[in-house]
């Protein structure tokens, strides 16, 4: 079953990129087929649902003590670390979480995001010492209802969302009445899955307090310009962007290095020299990423993924992943284990010798 599903999600990649072949197929219990009626039922075991069955395998052909001795163990062992591989290969899948830092040279960050995910960010300028940000999660405003947030002194009312829209200046049907939306239209389009391009996410959201419209904006990630909201004398920047997951520290990126095979534009090696400032723990020190050395600090692990900007912006991979020393625990397993097995085998062997 593994191999179906690894020979048409390998497939399927070309049409529905990386991302989206791997959630339909391996991090899935099944896959389904849609009707034309809107209705779905599974066809075939997913990732989740073949994994689980691989791992009551291994705990089935263990589960009778009689067979346990000291020529077993190697296998045994050899077994356990299958089982911790897979077992903590299906926790990562559904705990793990990806994102992304884009710094530039001389650029402090604190925060990374995740691009396939958006949210409407609302931040409160008013105060010149600090920024207030509320925001509201993109699965909410799809929901397309009122939404009240216990920071905010007005209601946001999701007149209509788009997953993906194209933006630009048409006769089409226009809800806003304030901000840059009133000179541009949003008309909805299919969503992009391919692995190197983003969707416009876009929504009309009116504002209201004490019964009363405060207008209607369009927002979308695809919007460059600046928007506000006025109200009861505070000043709030909006902004639909990718969700942000903030961190206790900062990174600063003082130098980023492509180094080539001479004479050619072969890559040879891609890192970034950063600045971990952590005021919380008392850190401030340079760290060094490169490819197959990631940094690892307070549960996240920073990978060096990709670069632009001619070589002077750098993207590092963000994963937070409460089981990442799984891999490492079964390798451990599974060398003590044929260690063992091996061994047990060449003793029986020189026995064996006359």
């Amino acid at each position: 079953m593994m191999m179906v599903l690894v020979f048409f999600g390998t497939i399927h990649q070309v049409q529905l990129g990386t991302w989206l072949a791997q959630k339909k197929y391996f991090s899935s219990w099944f896959l389904y087929f849609h009707t034309e009626g809107g209705f779905k039922f599974p066809i075939f075991p997913g990732g989740y649902t073949v994994g689980g069955l691989w791992l009551v395998n291994l705990l089935v052909s263990h589960i009778d003590p009689t067979r346990w001795d000291r020529r077993r163990l190697g296998l045994l062992l050899t077994h356990a670390g299958l089982f911790v591989l897979l077992l903590g290969q299906g926790i990562t899948q559904m705990t793990a979480v990806e994102s992304h830092l884009d710094v530039e040279e001389g650029q402090t960050k604190s925060y990374s995001e995740n691009y396939r995910e958006k949210e409407l960010a609302l931040i409160d300028e008013t105060e010149a010492a600090q920024d207030t940000v509320h925001v509201i999660p993109a699965a909410l405003l799809a929901q397309e209802k009122e939404l009240k947030h216990p920071g905010l002194p007005f209601a946001i009312n999701v007149k209509r969302f788009f997953p993906n829209a194209l933006l630009g200046r048409g006769s089409g049907e226009n809800l806003a009445t304030q901000g840059v939306g009133v000179n541009v239209t949003a008309r909805e389009i299919p969503v992009v899955t391919a692995d190197d391009q983003d969707n416009a996410t876009s929504a009309y959201v009116e504002f209201r307090a004490d019964g009363q419209s405060l207008g209607t904006w369009l927002v979308s990630n695809a919007l460059g310009a600046p928007q506000t909201v006025v109200h009861a004398g505070r000043t709030y920047r909006l902004e639909l962007r990718p969700t942000r997951y903030y961190h206790p520290f900062s990174l600063t990126l003082k130098d980023f290095k492509h180094d080539r095979y001479p004479g050619t534009n072969i890559p040879k090696n891609f890192s970034s020299l950063l600045r971990l400032v952590d005021p919380e723990k008392g850190e401030d020190r340079d760290v060094l990423i490169y490819m197959n050395n990631p940094l690892r600090y307070r549960g996240l692990t920073f990978f060096q993924q990709s670069f632009g900007k001619d070589d002077t912006l750098s993207v590092l991979q963000v994963v937070a992943n409460p089981v990442w020393v799984t891999p490492y625990l079964a390798c451990l397993l599974v060398s003590l284990g044929l260690l063992w097995h091996f061994g047990i085998s060449l003793a029986r062997f020189r026995r064996g010798k006359p």
